[in-house]
């Protein structure tokens, strides 16, 4: 009964060979029309198709608030994704800001070709896709292209040092529109050593910006460093805006931290 009673689904998989592991792509079995993406047998990226506006991972949902404040609500944005996973943000902005022009660099060919086979994107797309690293793909576009970018590469201190440096986010930066804001997700261990030093990276790398602001958004217990997971930095091309950090905290997902100012700089200069 129950369970026993499903017919059985083929789980689609494919060897990125780039990597040396296989993606699977399953069914989420708690939310119909969601499936998730997995690398190496991790969960990867959570993507709901019937319902692409619903974002199911705690540090993305954190992302998608930021980029809920770009720009008034419907507004299309431009937007970079450096990193294309399930391509669940790609999915986002066209369900939240519908025409948005977006562009995904993925290093992974057959990754993207995986994702795009089985997980269809929604009617009316705007996406242009782009394989290879994420730091050469800058020289593709010109200063001022994007109002938003998204790096989601990391995987903790071993993450390609290229894209960990002042120069790295510079150039990123340099890309961003008057009112564009940067967003990196940055996993790592306990003791957050890796993600202080990105802090650090991040304005060094944005002080040619005059009033860059930043900000971190995390679960409130992230931030003591006893625990691994996920934090997001937001850097924006104006100074952070006060009421930005009021409209996070109500959004969530709780409960819900965002340093900004003194508050990071103590956190920055933790290790």
């Amino acid at each position: 009964m129950g369970a026993q009673d499903k017919t059985p689904h083929k789980t689609p998989s494919r060897l990125l060979r780039g990597i040396g592991a296989h993606a699977t792509i399953t069914e989420d079995g708690f939310t119909p029309g969601a499936w998730v993406l997995s690398i190496g047998g991790a969960e990867q990226s959570h993507v709901n198709l019937a319902h692409p506006e619903d974002i199911f991972y705690e540090y993305l949902r954190r992302i998608g608030n930021v980029l809920d404040l770009a720009a008034p609500a419907g507004q299309p944005l431009r937007a970079l994704h450096l990193g294309a996973g399930a391509l669940t943000l790609t999915r986002y902005l066209q369900a939240t800001r519908p025409g948005s022009k977006q562009h995904a660099v993925e290093l992974e060919r057959e990754l993207l070709d995986f994702v795009l086979a089985h997980l269809p994107l929604p009617e009316g797309t705007l996406l242009e896709t782009v394989i290879g690293d994420a730091r050469d793909s800058l020289s593709n576009y010109e200063p001022g292209s994007f109002d938003a970018i998204v790096l989601d590469v990391f995987a903790g201190a071993d993450a390609p040092e290229h894209l960990t440096t002042p120069e790295f986010y510079a150039e990123a930066a340099a890309l961003l529109s008057p009112t564009g804001v940067l967003l990196v997700n940055v996993g790592d261990d306990p003791g957050m050593a890796f993600c202080r030093r990105q802090i650090r990276a991040l304005q060094e790398g944005l002080t040619n910006i005059p009033g860059a602001g930043f900000a971190a958004l995390a679960e409130k217990s992230m931030f003591t460093g006893r625990f691994p997971g996920n934090i997001v930095l937001a850097a924006t091309a104006f100074p952070w805006p006060e009421e930005w950090t009021a409209q996070l905290l109500a959004a969530g997902p709780h409960p819900a931290d965002v340093l900004t100012g003194e508050r990071l700089d103590v956190f920055a200069s933790g290790s």
